[in-house]
């Protein structure tokens, strides 16, 4: 990492200078647990140096956060987003399975699909190889080019061979797998030097002739090797146009094993080639000394090392593949095809480093590395070299070695997180660099077991979602209460938690996811996500909000508040984990507003008939009894109606004497705290004084009840309104 850019900066561009002027210096820390670092300012000399400068700055400081991975470019994610698809749809066959064969591998039907995935990669892999090597103008440069793509295409392509073979099949012969293999990511020798060969009259004057010739017939070709052997009809010498003549038919009719049902009638029909190739080898030897060459070049020894390769010996095919400057790949291949055809497998690495020994690999080659790797069995060296390669193929590789048995059980020593576990957290990390790959990184991470299940949680509680909203902005102080939007990104979140069983985090997002709603206002959306997330402290302090509208902003911004909350009532008294002084609260803040809009709509009777329903249910919270009380009394304001029968007036008298009463006995604060809001700040004397005036109001119109009612009780009907 060449360069870190911060967000906010710490200093202004260009103010480097004053910056280290402060005292101060720029640090860093890497993570024990994954690819982030923190960078922060600290103190470049001791306190009381610091004390003498005369920069000064903020004891407040930032902590930023980054990660050392490049983040990846647009065509690289949309690689890592097609292969997460194949990854999750894995784990999904292989957690299904797990239960029923621990060792997936010995399963047939297991075995299947891991080949089918398997392959879906290599797809994948070869697709995004052909798109990076279109020649088309980019932008950008790209993040990883063809090269990359076609080093992770024949890695794969070569895994799946030695480690992927079709059910029935993993103790059949592998040569000409090997040979197939080959032959497609290492195209030798080239179709320009064959058509260059044939356009010739006489192509054995040609000096790549031969040389084209043996590799085909290395490589397990034949129509190009018999074309060419054709034209030597017409060779001035006879003794080559008699050995090519019967060298023709040999390899036009070389017995492979594809061929065959069986490999007894393969055998069988090999070891009659083989005595053709005898036959062939004896006339060779018999051609005289002296007419083994032609006018141009010595045509005998090439054509014996043809004989050679089909007779299957090593230290000709060696000796060929040094003078042709092939590697030990092409060795490897042709010794399962011409040396040992039976060649399985298990057998693969004992051969390999037999021609190691004198063809060593590149060893600054991580390619070559890691086809040596597989080859020979070492799968732990091979996700050592596929790490350094891109950890995607390392995370991907392991999580198919981990299904075969392929593995060691633990990682290091130190740690108790599998090997399978390190490779795909590590994926994971780089992955995490990226934050709008979030998704896909705790997919990885919750495959990972418990540790992989707690970092991923940590991924999804550091979500950005954004709750900013337009109409909050607007000034309007219930614009967003109505809105009614719910990021798609907080609802993506909580569906991943649901997907993965992250209850916990579930909750913690839907009370962050709360506290933002309410912060904007939208009350009903911050109380049905407290719900949700079982918090009932912030349930409570939603609908404190709900109630501090009414004092703010007065009756009809509350009625509208309420409005947003009120469908999520009936949801909370269902709830069995509802805390019930919370859900009396809300109910209590439904009840308020409804009063409040029949009082507005002038449905009088109804709205004092609530207000004392409020009080002989005890909805009403203490604190707001000075408030209803003087609502109560602002009914009767009207000398001409008369809303409350007698036995209401008498209980709103007896709440208005426990008012008074509790404040004599310094209480008054838990009976008269909202009253003095609604009065601007009045004192506790002040509210005090203005429920004398309501008492008055009352006991006069209680005696005004008495009156009318000629001692008898008037029933508070809600038929209609008594009028005097």
């Amino acid at each position: 990492m060449t360069a870190i850019r911060l967000y906010p900066p710490l200093f202004e561009e260009g103010k480097n200078v004053e910056f280290l002027r402060s005292g101060r210096t720029l640090s860093a820390a890497q993570s024990p647990r994954d690819n982030s670092v923190v960078v922060f300012a600290t103190n470049a000399v001791d306190l009381q140096a610091l004390k003498s400068l005369k920069e000064k700055y903020s004891n407040s400081q930032d902590v930023y956060t980054a990660s050392v991975d490049k983040i990846p470019s647009s065509e690289r994610r949309l690689f890592v987003t097609n292969t997460s698809v194949i990854f999750a749809s894995l784990q999904d066959i292989k957690n299904n399975h797990r239960e029923q064969e621990p060792h997936l591998g010995r399963s047939e039907q297991v075995s299947s699909v891991l080949i089918k995935h398997a392959l879906d990669y290599v797809k994948l892999v070869m697709e995004s190889w052909a798109q990076a090597s279109k020649p088309v103008n980019r932008t950008q440069p790209l993040q990883y080019d063809a090269n990359h793509y076609r080093t992770l295409y024949t890695c794969l392509s070569l895994f799946v061979v030695l480690y992927l073979p079709e059910a029935g099949f993993d103790d059949a012969p592998v040569g000409e797998e090997l040979m197939e293999w080959l032959n497609t990511h290492f195209i030798e020798p080239s179709t320009e030097e064959g058509d260059h060969l044939s356009s010739q009259d006489k192509p054995w004057e040609d000096e790549s002739f031969w040389p084209y010739l043996t590799r085909s017939v290395l490589r397990g070709f034949s129509k190009a090797p018999v074309f060419l052997l054709g034209t030597l009809s017409h060779h001035p010498s006879e003794h080559l146009q008699s050995v090519a003549q019967h060298l023709t038919p040999l390899l036009s009719s070389h017995p492979r094993i594809v061929q065959y049902s069986t490999e007894r009638d393969f055998v069988v029909a090999l070891r009659r080639w083989k005595e053709k190739v005898k036959t062939l080898r004896l006339e060779l030897d018999r051609v005289p000394e002296d007419a083994r060459e032609d006018d141009f070049e010595n045509w005998w020894k090439p054509f014996s090392n043809i004989v050679g390769i089909l007779e299957g010996r090593p230290e000709v095919i060696q000796n060929i593949c040094f003078d042709l400057n092939a590697d030990w790949k092409e060795v490897c291949a042709a010794w399962s095809i011409f040396v040992n055809h039976r060649l399985r497998r298990q057998d693969l690495p004992e051969v390999v480093n037999q021609i190691l020994e004198s063809m060593p690999p590149d060893p600054t080659d991580l390619e070559d590395m890691i086809h040596v790797a597989l080859f020979r069995g070492e799968t732990m060296e091979a996700l050592s070299y596929a790490a350094k390669l891109d950890v995607w193929l390392a995370a991907h590789w392991v999580d198919f070695m981990e299904a075969l048995d392929l593995l060691n059980t633990r990682g290091n020593d130190d740690s108790d997180i599998s090997v399978r576990d390190q490779y795909i957290l590590s994926y994971a990390d780089y992955l995490h660099s990226d934050q709008a790959l979030w998704r896909i990184t705790v997919a990885y991470m919750c495959s990972c077991g418990p540790m992989g299940k707690e970092r991923a949680d940590q991924v999804l509680l550091r979500v950005p979602i954004s709750f900013n909203r337009n109409a909050a902005d607007s000034g309007d102080v219930n614009a967003a209460a109505s809105s009614g939007e719910v990021p798609g990104t907080l609802r993506a979140v909580i569906e991943i938690c649901h997907e993965y069983g992250r209850e916990s985090v579930r909750r913690m997002v839907c009370t962050i996811a709360a506290r933002n709603f309410l912060q904007h206002k939208e009350y009903g959306l911050a109380v049905s996500y407290a719900t949700s997330a079982e918090n009932w402290a912030w349930l409570g302090r939603i609908v404190d909000a709900v109630l501090a509208e009414y004092i703010k902003h007065g009756p009809e911004i509350f009625a509208r508040s309420v409005a947003a909350v009120a469908p999520s009532l009936q949801e909370l008294r269902a709830h069995p984990g509802a805390d019930g002084v919370f859900t009396h609260r809300l109910m209590f803040a439904v009840r308020y507003a409804e009063f409040h809009q029949r009082r507005l709509s002038g449905d009088l009777q109804e709205a004092a008939l609530d207000l004392l329903a409020m009080f002989n249910e005890d909805l009403a919270p203490k604190s707001w009894w000075g408030v209803l009380l003087c609502d109560a009394v602002d009914l009767i304001r009207n000398d001409n109606l008369m809303l409350y029968p007698s036995s209401g007036a008498v209980e709103l008298l007896k709440r208005l004497e426990e008012v008074h009463l509790r404040a004599s006995q310094g209480s008054g604060d838990d009976y008269l705290s909202v009253l003095e809001v609604t009065m601007k700040g009045s004192s506790e004397a002040e509210a005090l004084q203005r429920l004398k005036s309501a008492r008055l109001s009352l006991a006069k119109y209680y005696a005004k009840c008495t009156m009318v009612a000629g001692g008898r009780e008037i029933s508070g009907s809600r038929v209609g309104i008594i009028a005097v």
